[in-house]
């Protein structure tokens, strides 16, 4: 069985990599640096300001907090597991890396889905709908942020799977206990 998923996880990695373009290389890579995404995160802050006001420096430090462990517990589960990036594994010919980077050399699971996972649902969480699509911009924003990690060749789509249940239950944990802290403060 998990051979079978191990063939399907790299089929599909190798389908999804295979997809690229001299155009499309730029794109990903813009969208994996962090001044990319600086207009949003402002948005998100003012948003945040706006609806907490004084008690937006106790939501930074949750979201401080919940960045921090989706992270670390990201590279404990990588050095426990071991599973090798697409970027160093003998086995696959082929992929596709842009500007030649490679990552780390363990890559299950990805700390980029499950990071920007935890904050899109950590942010519709504790802010609801300030507009009628903010639900779909950060859900967008972290597929994106997960696909890139695909198209650069440095994670398998199952890491990418992995790390939006880890980050689910990161940004769903750390958004409720928010909350919770908010009304008693």
């Amino acid at each position: 069985m998990s051979e079978w998923l191990i063939h399907i996880d790299r089929s599909v990695f190798l389908f999804l990599n295979g997809c690229h373009s001299p155009f499309l290389d730029r794109i990903m890579w813009a969208f994996t640096q962090p001044l990319t995404w600086l207009p949003l995160y402002v948005v998100l802050l003012a948003l945040v300001i706006r609806r907490f006001r004084w008690q937006t420096l106790w939501v930074l430090l949750f979201v401080a907090f919940m960045v921090i462990a989706s992270d670390q517990l990201s590279n404990v589960v990588k050095d426990g597991v071991g599973r090798l990036r697409p970027t160093f594994e003998p086995a696959l010919s082929g992929v596709h890396t842009v500007n030649g980077y490679l990552g780390g050399t363990f890559g299950f699971y990805s700390a980029h889905a499950s990071t920007n996972l935890a904050i899109a649902i950590f942010m519709i969480l504790l802010l609801g709908r300030p507009f009628r699509l903010f639900p779909a911009v950060m859900l967008l924003y972290a597929f994106l942020m997960s696909y890139t990690r695909i198209y650069l060749g440095v994670h398998y789509p199952g890491d990418i799977l992995a790390g939006w249940v880890a980050g689910g239950l990161i940004g769903l944990g750390c958004g409720y206990l928010c909350k919770w802290f908010l009304t008693k403060k």
